[in-house]
């Protein structure tokens, strides 16, 4: 089968075409024939920086497919279920840039009816982790669904990244009220058509204002992808017994935050890693994606406010690139020739 594999860590120039055995499923696996693979900036940096787990890496964590094969023991899925994967490369040597991966049940759900595997590429990571940072207040809740977050102004940071997206349009299916910034007009609009009732530009010296003009009494939960640039404005805008959970590092290493201001309003500071959170957050994630999925909730493309970048599998170098440099929206690779349906 076609596969892409990098042997040492290094720029994009190290991921390789090459052919691979297909192997079984062991008894608890699946094996899913990937049609789209996503990329996230993790799989850039994993492959950038490293350290090599494994003496050769098949890269991408997030894809979707159809079930082709099942191991010993697997009841819960059959040959021919149409799946979206997470975290396939966590762990393993083998990701979803080939033809055919390897999984353990846990990290492969079902694709609702009539949801494309456009969409269940896009999944994954961005919206696992919105999940989990709509899912830490002190007050709950640990379930997203329709009015979970009724009452609520959640604000997020960077409404046009994948995260931010996917968190936009959590928040809004679950009934809270939703701040996004951006940095521009063209993601401004992207911001809007995932659903957010309120988009804000930044840089500007009057941001904080604007927040507290729509939400006065502040926001109830911040979905942050950089601290070190916004930490003392999310303390400043947020509401008593508020949330900050931050996922990124953007625009820098470190942060500083209001240490009196941020104890008198009694806020959490929640970081938050897919990797690390442990598998019970990772269940309920999905079992609220799905949910969501059927609801029509978590749609893709320009028109829901995430553009997609396609790539065929042989250029997947260039779909890493892109991820590194910036691209708007979602990238995604075309590993089967199949209609998304």
């Amino acid at each position: 089968m076609r596969a892409i594999s990098y042997a040492r860590t290094g720029d994009s120039s190290v991921l390789t075409p090459v052919d691979r055995n297909i192997e079984a499923p062991g008894a608890g696996e699946v094996r899913v024939r990937i049609v789209v693979s996503g990329v996230n900036p993790t799989d850039w940096k994993a492959r950038a920086n490293g350290p090599m787990a494994f003496p050769a890496v098949v890269p991408n964590q997030d894809g979707a497919g159809v079930i082709d094969a099942v191991g010993a023991g697997v009841t819960e899925l059959t040959v021919g279920d149409r799946v979206w994967v997470y975290l396939a490369a966590h762990g393993r040597p083998t990701g979803t840039a080939q033809e055919f991966s390897i999984l353990p049940t846990d990290r492969v759900v079902r694709l609702p009816d009539g949801v494309g595997f456009d969409v269940g590429a896009s999944l994954g990571v961005p919206a696992m982790t919105a999940h989990r940072a709509l899912t830490v207040h002190e007050n709950g809740p640990s379930h997203l669904a329709p009015a979970a977050l009724s009452g609520r102004t959640v604000l997020v940071q960077g409404g046009a990244g994948a995260v931010g997206h996917a968190a936009i349009q959590f928040a809004v299916w679950a009934g809270a009220t939703v701040i996004a910034t951006v940095s521009s007009d063209e993601k401004a609009g992207l911001a809007r058509a995932a659903g957010a009732q309120h988009v804000l530009r930044y840089p500007d010296p009057t941001l904080a204002d604007q927040i507290r003009a729509i939400a006065p009494d502040g926001v109830d939960q911040v979905v942050e992808v950089a601290p070190a640039q916004n930490a003392a404005l999310d303390v400043d805008v947020l509401a008593n017994h508020g949330s900050i959970a931050f996922y990124a590092n953007n625009n820098g290493e470190q942060f500083t935050a209001p240490i009196a201001l941020s104890f008198a309003k009694n806020a959490r500071w929640q970081g938050l890693l897919l990797y690390t959170v442990g598998p019970e957050p990772l269940r309920v994630a999905a079992v609220d994606i799905t949910a969501a999925l059927t609801d029509g909730a978590l749609p893709v493309g320009e028109e829901a406010g995430l553009p997609i970048t396609w790539f065929p599998l042989e250029e997947t170098a260039a779909a890493h690139d892109a991820v590194e440099n910036g691209a708007t929206g979602k990238v995604l690779i075309r590993v089967a020739e199949e209609p998304l349906v």
